[in-house]
């Protein structure tokens, strides 16, 4: 991939969403007609009946400092059996406004910390949930394991389940970097983990690191990329930390004269994407890589990947229905956000009720500008359709046009290609699109740096 130089890194390392939806959460409204996203909800299904389903499972039992995640912090796995009763009745919510089977095609298992629970426990939850579903020959079933607390118990439990794929969090292997954001877990371990997976049979097994953590320096970078790629991963995920401590309160814990400078950060970047590509992984987008047998290359060279709030995915549904505090549904034509504390997300589903608190429902111009910004983050490419060229000249093409002068994309009023150079800046070529964004007034610390 073409080399970028800093000065080119450092104009595009301005705050922007990682558009992991559209219009971004910041524009949702806080309130949901519940009435009409039911409705919503159960149209829907109905045209299709195929669905990706999120499950958030919160709990961890020590704080990573650096996480941004929704989490909750406990040694006390009692809590494990209340909280999976609230996902069944939730489920069986959702249940009453289905009219068949839901045909699970995706079922992603995120948190917090999923093994954190028992794989007593997940097999009691998957089952129940299993029980009124068919599940396709051609599925995606995947979770995110801690290497410290996932066993082969865990591994074996999920994948005599139906689950193919499994993402590590390594972060990074050095133990000063791993001190200072508390979480402190031995390379042998991460490898122990991986090890098990493959003798399992796991199709697919995704490794995460981060790039501008505090301590991390380019020695100990080019350390954790060589640790990583030792193992050899089908896939990898290169993470740019997002300090916000505004939102994130447990990383004014360690002290922000250790984070790497905004050069630094993006050395590290590169070096990163540099070692991915002469190491043969394939740069699919926005952070993501892949060898050239896994899945997803095939999708992105075929034009069929897609992206949603579990990230990239080889798996399209209409029908993204999140289960769990603070997890989110995306039906294509609406969002809708759980409640965020535990104790609010129990009281409404033990009575009954969803429990979404906000949301948003996409306009005819949202659902558009949506669907360019995925043609451009999971295809490089869209093609202008000739409705859309009056409010593309207002808003967008001034934005392609300061693009294509640094050679990120080529363009014209037919359509877009992002450009080899132009893949380091998937995000900033997605605000092109963005007219929330572009038309309105933001603050400037509402989103993390693009780099």
């Amino acid at each position: 991939m073409q080399e970028v130089s800093l000065d080119l890194l450092t104009k595009y390392n301005v705050p922007i969403p990682r558009y992991t939806s559209y219009p971004t959460v910041p524009y949702w409204d806080e309130g949901i007609d519940q009435t009409h996203w039911k409705a919503l909800f159960a149209h829907k299904f109905d045209e299709n009946r195929e669905i990706s389903l999120y499950l958030h499972l919160p709990f961890c039992e020590s704080l990573c400092t650096f996480c941004g995640c929704n989490k909750r912090i406990t040694t006390n796995h009692a809590v494990e059996e209340e909280y999976l009763q609230a996902l069944l009745q939730e489920w069986a919510l959702y249940q009453k406004l289905m009219h068949g089977k839901p045909i699970l095609r995706e079922v992603h298992l995120g948190g917090g910390t999923p093994t954190f629970f028992s794989p007593t426990n997940l097999k009691h939850l998957l089952e129940g949930i299993f029980a009124d579903a068919i599940i396709p020959e051609t599925h995606e079933f995947g979770f995110e394991g801690h290497p410290n607390n996932t066993t082969r118990e865990h591994l074996q439990t999920l994948f005599d389940l139906g689950f193919n794929r499994v993402s590590f969090g390594m972060q990074d292997s050095n133990p000063e970097v791993q001190k200072v954001i508390n979480r402190i877990q031995p390379h042998a371990q991460v490898v122990q983990v991986v090890q098990w997976a493959r003798e399992i049979g796991y199709e697919s097994v995704n490794l995460d690191l981060v790039y501008g953590l505090p301590l991390q320096s380019l020695a100990r970078m080019e350390k954790t990329i060589q640790d990583a790629l030792e193992i050899k991963p089908d896939r990898m995920a290169f993470y740019s930390y997002a300090h916000v401590p505004w939102t994130s309160k447990a990383q004014r814990l360690f002290d922000e004269n250790d984070l790497p400078s905004a050069d630094e950060k993006m050395q590290l970047y590169q070096l990163g994407k540099k070692r991915f590509g002469a190491a043969g992984y394939t740069d699919i987008g926005m952070d993501h890589f892949a060898l050239p047998g896994d899945l997803m290359v095939q999708a992105h060279v075929e034009g069929t990947l897609h992206r949603n709030f579990m990230g990239y995915t080889v798996q399209q549904t209409s029908l993204l229905l999140g289960l769990g505090v603070s997890s989110i549904s995306d039906i294509n034509v609406a969002f809708a956000q759980n409640k965020k504390t535990l104790r609010e997300y129990y009281a409404l589903v033990n009575a009954g009720e969803l429990p979404v608190f906000r949301g948003y429902f996409l306009t005819e111009e949202d659902q558009i500008m949506r669907q360019y910004i995925l043609d451009v983050a999971c295809r490089g490419k869209a093609h202008f359709a000739k409705k859309d060229l009056e409010l593309l000249r207002q808003y967008t093409f001034d934005e392609l046009d300061e693009l294509a002068l640094d050679e990120l994309v080529t363009w014209g009023e037919h359509g877009l290609i992002v450009t080899d150079l132009g893949k380091h800046f998937i995000r900033n070529i997605c605000k092109a699109f963005d007219l929330k964004l572009l038309s309105a007034e933001v603050q400037k610390k509402t989103f993390s740096q693009a780099v």
